[in-house]
């Protein structure tokens, strides 16, 4: 049964938030202030779905893309830039409010550039025995097969096409297929989860596939299938070669932005402790100018770091070391090695980290985190151990989304 509300904002996810008999309920698509139709979305009485648009926001803008509203890649696309980008620091500022921290939090930083330089697409076969291969739709596990996204850089170009034929080859087994695809400098990395156990003739017509795509690698739950050329990236001075289905920043420009602010609030250290290290984004370009141990729990991501600093010429002495951060933090003891430390955990933040941290007398504390949330939570550890914020800048990689990320430098 369909009624009408009216927006009061847009919330945290994006989502248009509405007053309906004293409870607050989520309408995608919508802009505060505007007054909408809605109907009742499949199990969950609190998120609502838009059937249409009565009253429209002035700020209000079509999208750019034929599958918004049935992709669940983008959640905002008709929002005017100044409003959308006004949001999405508001989420920072209101997050940190929240936790009790005040400081100063920048103007957000755009760093979408070329666009997305690495994507999963999902291949699923539907109720009607259909393959179907692209991205999840909004609030479902249905695939919207799609046929070009606008938000990709330019370097995945070929990549749905070499995803489809994969997917094709892979059809016999009846399973659900993850296809990562990234771009690098020397093509594209494809890592295929899902397929189990493929008799041989499989394995050889993901071979033919490779070469007839021209990938630079084609991986099966991180097990070579064939490569062409090595995938190599570019970080700072240093060559890079990924290991299978390795994580990157999801732009160019979003790695470059962050590893910059990371840069500048890192003048002064004499030796660097680089806290999920990755492949090295921060600490490849931090070693140009001073000493660096990096620590990871990626084995793999850790090895590939070595062998750039190995071979990169003028960097400072670089270490790396594979660690679980989460089960193994390092400790006052050995914090005592550093001056810095920089640390950019995943979406869970880096509590057990910081905790230790908070018990040392590291001077300076540099914080990357792509969740505001969990990164308020670690500030507030520091700040209560004893650390000062010195501000907050946000950093728009994911546009379109509500996602978020954010630099800060912390002092004793």
């Amino acid at each position: 049964m369909a009624e009408t509300v009216t927006i009061d904002h847009v919330g945290h996810r994006g989502d248009g938030v509405a007053v309906v008999n004293g409870r607050s309920v989520y309408v995608p698509y919508t802009l505060g202030g505007e007054i909408v139709e809605v109907e009742a979305a499949d199990n969950d009485p609190d998120r609502l779905r838009l059937a249409r648009v009565i009253k429209a926001s002035p700020e209000r803008i079509a999208p750019f893309c034929d599958y918004f509203g049935q992709c669940g890649g983008c959640a905002i696309q008709h929002w005017q830039a100044d409003a959308y980008r006004a949001w999405k620091r508001r989420i920072v500022v209101d997050t940190l409010a929240q936790a009790g921290i005040a400081c100063e939090v920048a103007d957000i930083v755009d760093a979408h550039g070329a666009g997305r330089r690495r994507i999963t697409l999902h291949a699923r076969r539907g109720t009607d025995g259909e393959l179907r291969i692209g991205f999840a739709a909004a609030g479902s596990h249905a695939i919207v097969a799609i046929a070009d996204c606008p938000i990709l850089d330019p370097g995945l170009r070929g990549a749905l096409d070499a995803a489809r034929a994969v997917a094709e080859a892979l059809k016999p087994t009846n399973k659900p297929l993850d296809i990562q695809i990234t771009a690098t400098g020397s093509g594209l990395d494809v890592d295929v989860r899902g397929s189990g156990p493929v008799p041989t003739a499989v394995i050889t017509a993901l071979s033919r596939i490779a070469e007839q795509h021209r990938l630079a690698r084609l991986t099966r739950h991180g097990e070579l299938v064939l490569m062409r050329t090595p995938p190599i990236v570019t970080i700072g001075a240093a060559q890079v070669a990924l290991p299978p289905g390795s994580f990157l920043q999801a732009t160019a420009a979003g790695e470059e932005t962050l590893a910059a602010l990371v840069q500048d609030r890192c003048k002064r250290a004499r030796h660097i402790a680089d806290l999920f290290c990755g492949v090295g984004p921060f600490a490849l370009r931090l070693a140009a100018r001073t000493r660096v141990t990096a620590f990871d729990s990626d084995a793999a991501a850790v090895m590939a770091l070595q062998k750039a600093a190995i071979t990169t010429k003028g960097l400072k002495p670089l270490k790396a070391e594979a660690r679980d951060l989460f089960r193994r933090p390092l400790m006052p003891q050995e914090l005592r090695d550093y001056d810095t430390i920089v640390f950019d955990p995943p979406r869970q933040g880096a509590q057990a980290v910081v905790t230790q941290l908070a018990a040392s007398k590291v001077p300076t504390v540099v914080a990357v985190s792509c969740n505001a949330a969990t990164f308020a939570r670690d500030a507030r550890i520091l700040i209560d151990g004893g650390y000062r914020i010195e501000g907050v800048t946000p950093v728009d990689q994911f546009r379109h989304t509500a996602h978020v990320e954010l630099v800060a430098r912390f002092s004793r």
